[in-house]
């Protein structure tokens, strides 16, 4: 009698690979769940604090716009030229008009940078003169001129509480004594409102700078250990997002037990939708958090490209200030060989901001003057990068040459709003739009009053942007309202935070 014999075929490479993916694949989920826990409760709690704070119970103040006092023609009896041959000045690198208290000074910027003020029908100057406007800015914002003042402190430089993100510098802060210990944060140069922080608020930047952008490792190591160690923990976290999604939504059947009768909670009944939901939410938050942590690693440096050169006394002194009849705001530029005034104003038939160019010499307009003053520094500031110069001061004219100096001038416009890819996060308004033909479609965005860059954004600082506005601050929800979009972003955070605390539970009772 033949015995019969079944001869079972091999087992592929494939198939052996996705029984060890569904046999490991919970496993690998739960461990990656168990290292980044921490992390992630660091993470979504203070995330989940930031609507609260930033606009659902942020305190509020009279004014969050300071708007500045016309100076008139007849408040100006001598001319700038006078003030500065009176005071023996011989160079300087600006001018503004401004007015407080009933009198109207000449704001002079000087070659060291500090703001010094002269009457404009005297003279003479007025003794800590920048201190004084910007309490006086200060009170006004605030609404209260007989609240208290505790210390006026010029900053030049970003602090734990004045952080980058508030881009102006240098700026006053000046403190109250009052119920909420304010601090009103003023830019002098241009008459501008930087910010305020009440305690509320101070305890909210520490919490949010310790817990979401780990600031307290910049205690024990630099900014590219801290993001690298940050960007470690984010990519194992979508690591376990890709696990968790693969477990309750592709291989559910692998992992589901069956349970005699109906006794089932609610956690237990929806835990399968609760599972891809909350791994969906880490995903976007993690990989959108990573991305803009890696463009940390290259520092923006956007506060160093400044033109702002020296102006000789004897270059203007016969120089009559123009009319300043509806005038807002008004500077000299030196551009070459030539010194031109600029005004800004408001068209009264369109609304429309015009910024002006007068030669001081012949009292002639030049024709587009603000664009083509925008595209000069743009040439200044890529010539300063390209060279990695500290000041666009320094360079020659012959050294402009840059990668933007060949390519055309798609579309160049004033910008008075924040939209699109020039967000709020930029701060300065009104700029100059300049977006370049080049194969990164370069765009530059120049504040011609304060000749300074206010940003440069290429096609991947576009999709880093595209990337945290819809993934992480869902931004393609805007059409709900802010508040609705706010509070579909808190549930989902919330949702992330109450699982990660539930695992850390659950993981502290079986050990």
């Amino acid at each position: 009698m033949i015995e019969e014999i079944t001869i079972q075929p091999k087992e592929s490479f494939k198939a052996k690979a996705e029984k060890a993916i569904r046999r490991n694949i919970y496993r690998w989920h739960r461990m990656l769940g168990l290292l980044t826990i921490i992390p992630t409760i660091f993470w979504t709690a203070s995330g989940v604090m930031h609507p609260f704070m930033s606009h659902w119970f942020k305190t509020t103040i009279a004014h969050e716009f300071y708007k500045a006092e016309p100076v008139a023609p007849a408040d100006v009896t001598l001319q700038l030229g006078q003030v500065l041959i009176q005071n023996k000045i011989t160079e300087f690198k600006n001018f503004r008009l401004i007015k407080f208290e009933g009198n109207a000074w000449y704001q002079v910027k000087g070659v060291d940078d500090k703001l010094r003020y002269f009457n404009t029908t005297t003279g003479a100057e007025l003794p800590d003169g920048d201190r004084k406007y910007a309490e006086h800015m200060a009170r006004n914002m605030l609404g209260e001129p007989k609240s208290k003042m505790i210390s006026s402190t010029l900053l030049t430089g970003f602090t734990d509480q004045y952080k980058y993100v508030n881009r102006f510098l240098p700026v006053w802060k000046i403190s109250f004594d009052d119920d909420r210990k304010m601090d009103i944060y003023v830019e002098t140069g241009q008459s501008r409102f930087a910010t305020f922080n009440d305690k509320g608020r101070k305890a909210f930047i520490w919490v949010f700078g310790t817990f979401h952008n780990w600031g307290f490792m910049d205690i024990i190591t630099n900014n590219t250990i801290r993001i690298a160690v940050m960007v470690t923990f984010l990519s194992l976290i979508i690591l376990s997002a890709v696990a968790g999604v693969a477990v309750y939504g592709l291989m559910w059947k692998k992992f589901k037990t069956g349970r005699s009768g109906n006794q089932r909670g609610i956690l237990r009944k929806y835990h399968r939708s609760i599972g891809i939901w909350c791994s969906l939410f880490t995903f976007t938050f993690a990989f959108s958090g990573a991305y803009h942590a890696v463009q940390k690693l290259d520092p923006d440096q956007r506060q160093k490209y400044v033109y702002d050169p020296v102006i000789k006394t004897e270059e203007i002194a016969q120089a009559s200030v123009i009319d300043l009849k509806g005038v807002d705001n008004i500077g000299l530029i030196k551009w070459g060989e030539n010194i031109f005034w600029q005004t800004m104003r408001k068209d009264w038939e369109t609304d429309k901001t015009v910024v002006d160019y007068t030669n001081i010499r012949d009292g002639k307009k030049l024709e587009d003057g603000n664009i083509r003053f925008a595209k000069y520094l743009a040439r200044k500031f890529a010539a300063q990068e390209e060279r990695n110069a500290e000041s666009c001061c320094d360079l020659m004219e012959a050294q402009i040459s840059s990668p933007i100096s060949d390519a055309e001038v798609e579309k160049a416009s004033l910008v008075t709003s924040f939209a699109g890819e020039y967000g709020f996060v930029n701060k300065r308004l009104p700029v100059v739009k300049l977006a370049y033909d080049t194969p990164d479609h370069t765009t530059y965005y120049i504040e011609t009053t304060t000749s300074r860059l206010s940003t440069k954004v290429e096609d991947r600082n576009r999709r880093e942007g595209f990337s945290f506005a819809f993934l992480h601050k869902y931004s393609g929800l805007d059409f709900l309202g802010k508040n609705a979009r706010d509070g579909v972003m808190t549930a989902a955070a919330a949702s992330v935070l109450i699982v990660s605390v539930l695992g850390l539970l659950v993981f502290l009772k079986i050990k």
